[in-house]
């Protein structure tokens, strides 16, 4: 009888240790849990209406997802040059010049300087990302709001109208350093001395870097709001669940 009560005695006392142990370890995994920030409900997909936070962080994600479309699209040989839609063409102050060239039967001079300008923006297309990240991060709620009640480039042109010269400011410097590398200057000149009594009419009047910066910029918010419209209309392009729930919300 006393073997047996011992028996059942030192039962209780493992039973007890062990479910001490499960909480102890409970505990534990509660504690590292918290810690390492992880979560189950974190791999849930986003359901409801967005909120503020996260109609803001939609909408930048939005913006930089078509930054990042835009640069991988123009950033590379030929993403300007053969692209009708941002293809850079001969600036108006040099179409005399180019007509008494091709008059002259120097096509391939005119057509070398037109390559070497979209060549530059080529180059300069992948050092604008962080300007680009860096503009984005000022959206406030007020805009997320007006963006998302706004058509399909609701938000490229909030991009545009809120940065655009703070942007040209800055990717300037970088446009010309792309416009030595091509060559752009050096052709200009060729081209305009070949021009003859047409190209001495025009004398330094022409800002190419000014003129390759501008047209660099259009190209990137018109593949900015290409791929924003394809958020907004089409799910598909809604890579991320956060992009999911902003715009699932906000139309098709």
């Amino acid at each position: 009888m006393q073997r047996r009560l011992r028996l059942l005695a030192i039962g209780c006392a493992l039973f007890l240790a062990a479910s001490q142990s499960r909480a102890d370890l409970s505990g534990l995994l509660d504690k590292l849990k918290g810690f390492t920030g992880s979560d189950t409900t974190a791999t849930q997909p986003l359901t409801g209406s967005p909120s503020n936070a996260e109609m803001i962080a939609g909408l930048k994600q939005a913006l930089d997802k078509g930054t990042r479309y835009a640069v991988d699209l123009l950033g590379k040989d030929g993403g300007f040059l053969d692209n009708a839609r941002v293809r850079i063409p001969m600036p108006d102050s040099l179409n005399r010049v180019e007509k008494a060239l091709r008059m002259l039967g120097q096509d391939r001079l005119a057509d070398d300087f037109v390559a070497s300008m979209n060549h530059a923006a080529e180059r300069a297309v992948p050092e604008a990302v962080p300007v680009f990240r860096d503009a984005i991060q000022a959206m406030t709620l007020e805009d997320a709001q007006q963006i998302l009640a706004g058509p399909d480039d609701a938000a490229t042109q909030y991009f545009r109208q809120h940065t655009a010269d703070a942007l040209a400011v800055k990717m300037r410097p970088i446009v010309a350093a792309a416009t030595a590398r091509v060559g752009v200057t050096a052709t200009y000149k060729e081209m305009v001395r070949k021009a003859g009594g047409f190209g001495s009419l025009l004398g330094d009047s022409t800002d190419l870097d000014g003129y390759v910066t501008k047209k660099t910029l259009d190209g990137l918010f018109l593949m900015i709001a290409d791929e924003e419209h394809r958020i907004r209309t089409n799910p598909v392009a809604r890579t991320t669940d956060l992009l999911k729930k902003v715009f699932g919300n906000a139309g098709p």
